[in-house]
């Protein structure tokens, strides 16, 4: 692990948290005075930006034409993901999102604590995912790999699927008539949750991109963690339980009807 723990890499990703956790702290702040937390998805997601800034300027030693093309991944897809959350959260900031409601009734002794450490979790996760980003930036090796190219492809292609997700659902929502209606356009007559099929799929290829490098095994922590958090944390369990009060019966046929992540045809 000498090679890993070196003080620059060391020192990037004591930087990085540093600046991110600022960042959240500032979020919390303005969530409180607005009362809507939903906004630490939008600071959340433009935040692995700063990170790869951060990377870019600062990371040296490495293969310039690795570092540029992990760095460039890594921002175009934080920037798609943060306007997109921009517009969604920034349109209603009067009407906090129904997890977030949810969360706040569940700590309403000591919500602006928990929301603070909530807000300061998110940041350790931003430079927790963040891990391969450092390490295929950091790679000295000459000669980009088969598999490289391979992880930075599927990365590519999954940020395109996650777009099309997000895009077919805004949609549906600027439909007439579409309160309280499931939305079964597109992908989402496949999955009740193609946007996180796909954002998985971004830290596979992530993963993918960063293994051959020495230590890249390390990388699994973040398509690990990201699972963690879709499926136990603030991902599919708090929205099915959010579409369940808002939609009732109409989103439990959903449910019977459609598998809850990997797009496929209709349960029978």
């Amino acid at each position: 692990m000498v090679h890993l723990l070196n003080s620059q890499f060391l020192s990037l990703i004591l930087l990085s948290l540093i600046v991110v956790c600022l960042l959240m702290w500032v979020a919390w702040i303005w969530a409180t005075k607005i009362n809507n937390a939903g906004i630490v998805d939008v600071f959340w997601a433009f935040n692995f930006s700063i990170i790869n800034i951060i990377i870019w300027i600062l990371a040296g030693g490495g293969n310039k034409f690795r570092k540029d093309l992990v760095c460039g991944l890594g921002i175009l897809w934080s920037l798609r993901l943060g306007i997109h959350l921009q517009r969604r959260v920034f349109s209603h900031l009067r009407e906090e999102e129904g997890r977030y409601r949810q969360l706040r009734k569940e700590w309403a002794e000591r919500v602006n604590t928990k929301f603070f450490l909530f807000f300061q979790a998110q940041a350790l996760s931003n430079v927790i995912l963040s891990i391969p980003f450092f390490i295929i930036a950091l790679d000295k090796d000459p000669v980009i790999r088969p598999m490289e190219y391979a992880g930075a492809f599927l990365w590519l292609v999954s940020i395109a699927g996650e777009a099309i997700a997000d895009r077919q659902l805004s949609a549906f929502k600027k439909g007439p008539g579409s309160r309280g209606l499931v939305c079964m356009k597109g992908l989402w007559n496949y999955s009740r949750h193609p946007n996180y099929f796909f954002q998985l799929m971004i830290w596979i290829g992530v993963f993918i991109f960063a293994l051959p490098g020495r230590y890249g095994w390390i990388a699994i922590l973040s398509p690990l963690s990201i699972a963690y958090l879709l499926f136990k944390v603030t991902g599919i369990p708090l929205t099915e339980e959010q579409s369940v009060r808002s939609k009732g019966e109409a989103y439990r046929e959903y449910q019977r009807t459609t598998h809850s992540f990997i797009p496929w045809f209709k349960k029978s």
